[in-house]
């Protein structure tokens, strides 16, 4: 009896050594991805968060910092981002006045509250690359992997974009020298889903945000760059910039005709 007993033990030990090594560890002191992304209400939203969300969470060691643009934290976002289980931050600042009529810096106050909670967070001894990820954008889970060891400023290929196929940094030898894109003449022609930030270059230039009065069209990014990089400093990720691994697509908008409306309140 005593002798069956100690073949069971050592049988479930050894099956629990194999289950342990066969779980892919996470390991804690590689950096952290900071993903910002601002949101609106609107009859899409959950669906886009949901789509984006459940690409997030199979990303190790990664913080979303999503920002809301009303005068207070929705119930459906903070409901949404409870159940998700991943690590994040919920904030809310709603777009100014003079916006509300139209503004070509859609997202911008957002993007600058969640840069604004990393510097008042975060400081020099943290790791991690700060990523601007739209709500309605589509990524391969490749990009997280490509940017969460940059040093300085990284980029990427972007698909769907300008109405082009995809737009591009054109590199040669190792290093940025030129875009292809349809709208040249910024200093840096990439679209917010095309590059990441070191957390350090963030947190020591308090001045980097994005411009809301006077911001031009197309040029949030381009803006936003000057003032903490050079193009010679640029990172060349995804293949020397020659594979396309997020995609600039746009959730179509809900045509909603309810002539009848139920007594259900069913959150959508």
């Amino acid at each position: 009896m005593r002798h069956s007993i100690c073949i069971l033990l050592a049988c479930g030990l050894i099956m629990a050594v194999m289950l342990h090594l066969s779980v892919k560890e996470t390991p804690l002191d590689i950096p952290v991805i900071y993903v910002i992304t601002p949101t609106h209400t609107r009859p899409t939203q959950k669906a886009d968060l949901t789509q984006l969300g459940n690409t997030l969470r199979q990303v190790p060691n990664l913080h979303w910092i999503v920002v809301e643009d009303a005068d207070f934290k929705s119930p459906l976002v903070a409901k949404f981002l409870l159940n998700l289980r991943i690590s994040y931050t919920h904030l809310n600042v709603p777009k100014p006045d003079y916006c509300k009529s139209g503004c070509v810096a859609r997202g911008s106050e957002q993007r600058n509250l969640g840069l604004d909670w990393l510097r008042r967070n975060r400081g020099p001894l943290d790791s991690g690359v700060v990523y601007f990820g739209d709500d309605d954008n589509t990524y391969d889970l490749e990009v997280f992997e490509e940017m969460r060891y940059t040093k300085h400023v990284s980029v990427w290929p972007v698909g769907l974009i300008g109405s082009r196929r995809y737009e591009r940094p054109l590199v040669r030898d190792g290093r940025v020298v030129s875009w292809y894109t349809r709208y040249p003449g910024r200093r840096f022609c990439t679209d917010m889903a095309g590059f990441a930030v070191n957390l350090n270059l963030i947190l020591a230039n308090p001045e980097a945000r994005f411009n809301l009065k006077g911001a031009k069209a197309g040029m949030q990014e381009s803006d936003f760059l000057s003032k903490i990089t050079k193009l010679e400093y640029l990172e060349p990720r995804a293949n020397n910039c020659t594979k396309v691994l997020v995609w600039h697509t746009r959730t179509e908008k809900a045509s909603l005709h309810e002539h009848v409306t139920e007594n259900v309140d069913i959150e959508v």
